[in-house]
């Protein structure tokens, strides 16, 4: 499955930013997502995770009551909703997925395939 990241950009602290993620070659309907970031110079980190079903989600504590994942298994797409940004979160965010077992959705280690990022930058 390839993973295609989109919806980044530049935006004022408190604002507010969807990303979407968009399968093709398969569908994503039977795969776990993951969002995950990376800001300059630090580690990829975990943002939030969603199953298959769309029943379960996780997030990251930094993130939890500010963002929210989503997912249309009709059109092959999983969004991310941030609100409230603030300049922390600026970073590159990527899309993962992997088949079927919400487990351990923290560690980007279990996904098997990944989007190529998009930029957000939120500034003060």
């Amino acid at each position: 499955v390839q993973l295609q990241a989109s919806g980044g950009g530049l935006v004022q602290a408190g604002g507010s930013l969807r990303l979407s993620c968009t399968a093709s070659g398969r569908s994503i309907s039977n795969y776990v997502v993951g969002w995950f970031r990376q800001a300059p110079g630090k580690e990829r980190e975990f943002v939030a995770a969603i199953s298959w079903s769309g029943g379960s989600t996780n997030y990251a504590d930094s993130v939890k009551g500010r963002f929210t994942i989503s997912r249309d298994n009709a059109k092959n797409t999983v969004y991310l909703q941030m609100n409230s940004l603030k300049p922390d979160d600026t970073a590159v965010y990527y899309c993962a997925a992997r088949y079927l077992r919400y487990v351990d959705n923290y560690d980007p280690a279990k996904y098997g395939y990944w989007g190529q990022g998009t930029l957000v930058t939120v500034s003060s």
